[in-house]
């Protein structure tokens, strides 16, 4: 029997960023059960000029591989209008990133482990270190709470009130 994997998934929406956002949770919950949801964060877009982010993360466990999450993670944001063509730094209605899948490192089913982004972008980086602070970046060897308080680009986010099922995400 195959072992669960703890895995960390990055969410980002600039266009229709609420609806995007719990459609995103709702497959996800439906997809893997309970969640581990981070605050969600208005940030500006960063690499374009564009409309600010709604960015957050999310905890599951699950069996698939990673090839079998980037499968799924793409029919999602498809279904939801992201368009494949676009530029890699444009607006986006869905975007979802494995961040980390248990603590493997590499590239794995051409997937980089774990994503880049992490050290280099609040709006990833400030989530997890609010959902798994104690849990240790494979490569840097130190937690996402060491990393975070050491963070010091000039990146702007702020939480925003935000709720899901009935559950309050981040607090009014």
């Amino acid at each position: 029997m195959t072992q669960a994997a703890q895995v960390y998934i990055s969410i980002g929406s600039n266009i229709d960023r609420e609806h995007h956002v719990l459609a995103a949770l709702d497959a996800l919950a439906d997809r893997f059960g309970e969640l581990d949801i981070s605050s969600v964060y208005e940030s500006e877009a960063v690499g374009f000029d564009g409309s600010p982010f709604y960015n957050l993360v999310v905890g599951v466990k699950t069996e698939l591989t990673v090839a079998g999450l980037t499968q799924f993670f793409k029919q999602l944001e498809t279904s939801h209008g992201r368009r494949r063509n676009a530029p890699k730094f444009s607006a986006r209605t869905l975007d979802l990133d494995i961040l980390l899948y248990d603590d493997r490192v590499g590239r794995v089913d051409s997937v980089e482990l774990p994503r880049a982004e992490i050290l280099s972008n609040a709006f990833v980086l400030l989530p997890l270190a609010e959902i798994a602070p104690d849990r240790v970046h494979p490569v840097a060897q130190q937690t996402y709470r060491q990393l975070w308080q050491a963070y010091d680009r000039d990146q702007k986010l702020w939480p925003i009130p935000f709720c899901w099922r009935g559950r309050t995400i981040s607090p009014l």
